[in-house]
């Protein structure tokens, strides 16, 4: 979620700089930071790709032809799914690991987020003065390379630990390719599956472009920098109007000229783009993107806020695919997300966390049983939509949305191991009655998630993380937050 607004240098700050830790005394792990720089960030050693069998567990394959199995099987080696099924013979060298009392399905995909500003969770919205989007432009100018390292590693890494595996980040705090390459480390290092979206800074104006020649000098060497990681490259675009969402009363600038060459750059780049369709400017926005002929398979509507029926059919039209973030688009304010609007007027949709920081967590169970409650509410209507319907958009359906359903979204033979395990025995889960996705979508929580698999690493087991020193990403960014809020006090 993103709106440019004007940065006050000198708004009476202590409401948006006194909260959480003290800027008073920094402590010895942010001194270290600030001395450390990337150099000596940790080497990333993640666990191997290895070959595990998990035996009777209840499955829910999200594939068509699968379906789900009870007391199923699933083989996983090398990075892929080798076989999912009943009674698998037990593959040479395979570590078998027991299903009972578990369900298994494919992990979580977050279509939209921002990962560098995680380390602010928590200072928004006491006053007029600590709102959201004023807070994140006073705290950005704050941040270094490093900063945007942890911020990335905290955000990177929840995901994981919630059963996030994939995640569409939009990085719009772009102040140097430093910075850039700090966020890529950070995603190396967590071993997510990630859409990087290159983009400007909050302060960029509106007819500033883009560092191009950086993203055109990353994408020639995407290969060599991430190595075997699972990262892929993507522009994170203004729109035609050269900004996103102008504050209420704020003239919109003339930027089209920039914004027209950043789009065509992506599309000869061959970048998928990700666009801010939102707030009191969504309609204006959405306006600029037809008349552009800014819309297509490979341009994803971020939010797309209180579209009409006939907005949503031009963009179906169109093929645009949709991201939508309930927790982020009530706390600011956008109105109620009318997911059955779009999913009726035929859109490919995926559900989306859109800010660690502004959302509180990024937590995929919490955004399906949001929206369960907005369209039983809204339409008067228990059975406005299943909990297996949001499962699909959570899954399967999310991975089509931004193109990689051919990969991941679904455990079927051939697709990448992108797999999370859930324990059924938690005192907040019980056993299940029928189908299994009520628990998940009603009473499910990311501590329930016992293991993920992200390309066939196996990232968390028995509840803890395998690659993360839990304790030292929560500490780093809490030094790094110290750090900018006593920059930016100035």
């Amino acid at each position: 979620m993103t709106r440019n607004v004007k940065i006050f240098r000198h708004p009476s700050r202590r409401a948006v700089l006194t909260g959480g830790a003290s800027v008073g005394l920094l402590s010895a792990l942010g001194t270290g930071l600030r001395a450390q720089g990337a150099a000596t960030r940790p080497s990333s050693q993640l666990p191997q790709r290895g070959n595990f069998l998990i035996k009777g567990a209840y499955i829910i394959t999200m594939d068509a032809q699968s379906g789900d199995l009870s007391d199923g099987d699933l083989h996983i080696n090398n990075g892929a799914i080798v076989a999912v099924g009943r009674n698998l013979t037990v593959p040479p060298g395979a570590e078998i690991l027991s299903g009972k009392d578990m369900i298994v399905l494919p992990g979580f995909v977050d279509t939209h987020t921002h990962l560098w500003s995680t380390q602010m969770r928590g200072r928004f919205g006491d006053t007029a003065e600590t709102i959201y989007f004023r807070t994140r432009n006073i705290l950005a100018p704050g941040y270094q390379p490093e900063d945007s390292y942890q911020g990335t590693r905290l955000g990177a890494a929840e995901a994981i630990h919630s059963g996030i595996t994939t995640a569409v980040d939009f990085f719009h705090n772009n102040r140097g390719m430093d910075h850039v390459n700090a966020c890529i480390d950070a995603l190396k290092e967590t071993g997510l599956r990630c859409r990087f979206h290159f983009g400007p800074a909050t302060t960029t104006t509106p007819t500033q472009s883009m560092d191009l020649a950086g993203l055109e000098q990353l994408h020639q060497g995407w290969a060599t920098t991430i190595g075997d990681r699972p990262l892929s490259l993507g522009l994170a675009w203004r729109g035609p109007l050269g900004i996103t969402t102008p504050t209420p009363g704020e003239p919109v600038s003339p930027g089209y000229s920039v914004a027209k060459t950043e789009f065509e750059t992506a599309r000869r780049l061959g970048l998928p783009i990700v666009v801010h369709v939102s707030g009191v400017t969504a309609r204006q926005q959405f306006d600029a993107l037809v008349k552009g002929n800014f819309l297509g398979k490979d341009v994803q509507l971020a939010h797309f806020s209180n579209a009409s029926a006939a907005e949503i059919k031009i963009a179906a039209e169109a093929g645009s695919p949709l991201t939508l973030t309930p927790l982020t688009e009530l706390r600011v304010g956008y109105g109620v997300t009318q997911l059955g609007d779009y999913l009726a007027g035929g859109m490919k949709v995926g559900l989306g966390v859109d800010s660690n920081s502004l959302a509180g967590v990024a937590d995929m169970f919490t955004v399906m049983k949001t929206f369960q409650g907005i369209e039983a509410g809204r339409l008067k209507n228990e059975l406005a939509i299943t909990p297996r319907k949001l499962l699909e958009l959570a899954t399967i359906e999310g991975a089509r949305s931004i193109g990689m359903d051919d990969r991941i979204g679904s455990i079927a033979a051939g697709k990448r191991a992108d797999v999370i395990m859930v324990n059924t025995q938690a005192l907040n889960m019980g056993m299940f009655a029928d189908d299994p996705a009520h628990l998940l979508v009603e009473a499910a929580r990311p501590s329930n998630v016992d293991s993920v698999w992200v390309d066939g690493r196996l990232l968390k087991r028995g509840g803890r993380m395998t690659a993360l020193d839990e304790a030292a990403v929560v500490s780093g960014a809490k030094a790094s937050i110290t750090e900018i809020v006593s920059r930016t006090r100035r």
